[in-house]
């Protein structure tokens, strides 16, 4: 029996119907798109100095080599969320599988800085459909309130560790191959997705979607992009103009783009489905977490380098350590819902677990590998904790039929939690490391870290070493003066998770 209004299936007597071995076959299958979209975010961090031989790309081609990726993917998932719920989210999977992976095959053999940006922004649009219409599917196949959590608990530990993956894997192919081998190995998941796709995945689409709001499509990227961009450059570049006005362009537009959704006859994001009583709340506590989340990354990656003196991919490999903690914290979170424990709770100690990560942080000395490690594995931990129930939470509130844009929503705002992070404890740490660096030493050591590291290589015997550790420590002391603002930040997150999802669902969707 079918809800006719609906794909979702139902079993005997209207109750959802359980997944068999074909849905989570099909789980399995989504996840290796999912894993390389968030593994393309860091895929390039040890490909650049070959890039940068090969290729030649001017300092600014640089950084679009990097970030136009980010930009496009950030810019477009409301767009595409919204437009997976009209046209059907595994048709638009099987799209953007298709040009995620002919993006692909241009960038590893592209023969120019400008061939290889607009195979970075392709490869931004196909991450766009993908990210979505994988969440969409996930809220279709699992309609069974304990296996959807489970099914989401993985998504969200394959979305996170992706991350950290991206990197390390990065790492080992150009050691052994050329620099366009960090792109060849989506082909294979991408091809997978497309023989299977069709014979696996259900169709989930609005029946009734109405005719699309395209004036909302640059007016939400124009709300997107500027602020995004000023909030990734902040935290190296300082508070220019250039990044101020970009901030403020991006706040005004999103402005215009919230009144249009609400006077709007055909919104992108209808306002009933913020209305819902666990949603917006779930909106606000997914930003909050990914601002835990990146903003620590920024130090715990430039300390493993920087201030224990590792090598790019003895750092990356280092890395993955907490990656062990993370694959076990969705199910485990999963699990305790479905034993009576009310979702709030779990979400609360979540929250705790991930502040408790940061006190770790703020014990870290300049010799402090283990404990770093550790603090990074258990904030990890607590995050997909978070992550892993608040998805679940504001999926199952939403409509089948709005899933693509239900999803597009959390994940506009774990980009704009992350940036916001990223800017904010990097403005931190910044001002610490500066406060901590002596009066006498030049503009660029007392700029960064790496301008320290830089200096000290070229002063001699003691002069050099001595700036060396004040460096150092100076910049561990900034990254102990962010994790005990990152460790308040989470501590209020987790009893404004505790006031606010009281009424929310106990787990059982």
């Amino acid at each position: 029996m079918t809800d006719p209004t609906s794909t979702l299936p139902l079993g005997a007597q209207g109750a959802p119907a359980r997944a068999g071995r074909r849905e989570w076959t099909a789980l399995g299958v989504l996840m290796l798109p999912l894993l390389l979209v968030s593994m393309d975010v860091s895929v390039l961090y040890f490909a650049t100095p070959a890039i940068s031989a090969d290729l030649r790309p001017t300092g600014t081609q640089q950084l679009w080599i990097f970030d136009v990726y980010g930009f496009v993917l950030a810019g477009l998932l409301l767009t595409m969320g919204s437009l997976g719920d009209r046209v059907g989210s595994r048709r638009l999977l099987l799209c953007g599988a298709a040009a995620f992976g002919a993006a692909s095959l241009l960038a590893a053999y592209a023969d120019s800085a400008e061939t290889l940006i607009a195979a970075r922004a392709v490869l931004g649009v196909g991450g766009a459909t993908l990210m979505p219409s994988t969440m969409a599917l996930v809220r279709t196949m699992f309609t069974d309130p304990a296996q959807r959590a489970k099914a989401i608990g993985l998504w969200s530990g394959v979305m996170t560790g992706g991350i950290a993956l991206g990197s390390v894997l990065s790492g080992i192919l150009v050691e052994h191959f050329w620099w366009g081998s960090v792109f060849l190995v989506n082909l294979p998941a991408m091809a997978l997705l497309l023989v299977l796709g069709p014979v696996l995945l259900p169709e989930s689409r609005n029946p009734a979607p109405g005719r699309f709001d395209w004036p909302s499509v640059p007016l939400s990227m124009a709300a997107v992009l500027p602020v995004v961009y000023g909030l990734k450059e902040i935290p190296s570049e300082g508070w220019h103009p250039r990044y101020v006005i970009a901030l403020a362009v991006g706040l005004l537009c999103a402005a215009l783009f919230v009144r249009r959704q609400r006077t709007g006859t055909a919104p992108l994001i209808p306002p009933a489905l913020l209305r819902g009583p666990a949603f917006a709340p779930a909106l606000a506590l997914t930003l909050v977490c990914a601002f835990g989340m990146m903003g620590s990354a920024l130090f715990t990656t430039q300390y493993l380098q920087s201030v224990l003196g590792k090598s790019p991919l003895a750092a990356a490999l280092w890395s993955l350590l907490p990656s062990v903690l993370i694959g076990l914290a969705g199910p485990v979170a999963a699990g305790l819902v479905q034993r009576g424990v009310h979702r709030g709770y779990v979400v609360t100690a979540g929250f705790t677990v991930a502040a408790a990560g940061y006190v770790l942080l703020a014990l870290a000395g300049t010799d402090s590998l283990w404990l770093v490690l550790a603090g990074a594995g258990v904030l990890a931990s607590g995050v997909v904790m978070v992550m892993s129930q608040l998805t679940d939470l504001a999926m199952s509130g939403a409509p089948v039929e709005r899933a693509g844009t239900a999803s597009a929503l959390l994940e506009t705002g774990t980009e704009f939690g992350g940036a916001l992070g990223m800017a904010v404890l990097g403005s931190i740490g910044t001002a610490l490391y500066r406060h901590g660096m002596p009066a006498g030493a030049s503009a660029q050591a007392r700029e960064t870290l790496g301008g320290a590291l830089a200096d000290a290589s070229r002063l001699p015997g003691r002069a050099g070493e001595s700036l060396l550790a004040t460096a150092r420590e100076a910049f561990t002391g900034g990254m102990r003066g962010a994790a005990v603002a990152g460790a308040v930040l989470l501590a209020v997150a987790a009893l404004a998770a505790g006031a606010t999802l009281r009424k929310a669902p106990a787990g059982d969707g």
